[in-house]
């Protein structure tokens, strides 16, 4: 339907059992982790709680993500959809990082952040705005820095009850620059279309190339087609690495 939004998108996915929604390869390390629906789904459900209750944010609350392609990613942007939030993809383009969005005059009020970008934040994020560390690797992060969380922590204390899914209207902000959840959805579907991606399809997407996730995480759900995450991913190691997971789309 034309006004279906990203979040009734996860929710349709997140609903579906059985076989992986998410896969996540790491070609440096070895780690593999592969979440079906509704596993996902709890994940997701941790960090709306974790915003809502534990943050005290809600419709319309400013939320920057500055996270790489990864399964943590997707629990924390449909987390942050979910209750209706109005989420920046990449608050920064180049060196030296704004706290306000272009023409905005208000901070975030969350900023989730990988310890490797951590630099890029550690002196500009004001008091007031909650703080965590995503990292990539298995476990909890050993070494957190003053002002921040570790997300795979803190999200372990919260429920995960699904959140009201259909509460999120097509029409409200799903980014700080006004556009709109309708309109995310409606660019989801020409990437999915464009990307020739049909339903039961598995999508194989190269982390490095591909960090926005209106393609790999979006475009899918719109789909309904799952999605193979590969980080570190060596042109030598490309065709291996697609025979090993036999995608029937390539990104």
């Amino acid at each position: 339907m034309a006004d279906r939004t990203p979040v009734a998108l996860a929710a349709d996915a997140l609903s579906e059992g059985g076989s992986p929604l998410l896969t996540y390869y790491d070609e440096a390390t070895g780690e593999r982790v592969e979440l079906t629906a509704p596993e996902l789904g709890r994940w997701a459900a941790r960090s709306a709680s974790l915003l809502r209750d534990g943050c005290g944010l809600g419709p319309g609350s400013r939320v920057a993500v500055l996270l790489p392609p990864h399964w943590r990613t997707a629990a924390v942007l449909i987390g942050a959809w979910s209750v209706g939030m109005a989420v920046s993809f990449r608050p920064r383009a180049t060196a030296g990082l704004p706290v306000l969005e272009p023409g905005g005059d208000r901070p975030y009020d969350a900023v989730f952040v990988t310890p490797e970008r951590l630099d890029d934040w550690l002196e500009d994020v004001p008091e007031g705005v909650h703080r965590y560390l995503v990292g990539t690797g298995p476990g909890p992060l050993a070494d957190v820095p003053v002002g921040w969380l570790d997300w795979s922590s803190e999200v372990l204390r919260h429920t995960d009850t699904p959140p009201d899914y259909t509460a999120v209207r097509p029409w409200d902000p799903a980014s700080p620059d006004g556009t709109s959840y309708g309109a995310w959805r409606r660019l989801a579907t020409e990437i999915a279309e464009q990307l020739d991606l049909r339903a039961g399809d598995r999508l194989l997407v190269d982390a490095a190339e591909h960090e926005q996730p209106l393609k790999w995480l979006l475009a899918p759900l719109a789909a309904g087609a799952s999605v193979v995450i590969c980080a570190n991913l060596a042109p030598a190691r490309r065709d291996a690495r697609i025979a090993a997971e036999q995608p029937t789309r390539v990104l």
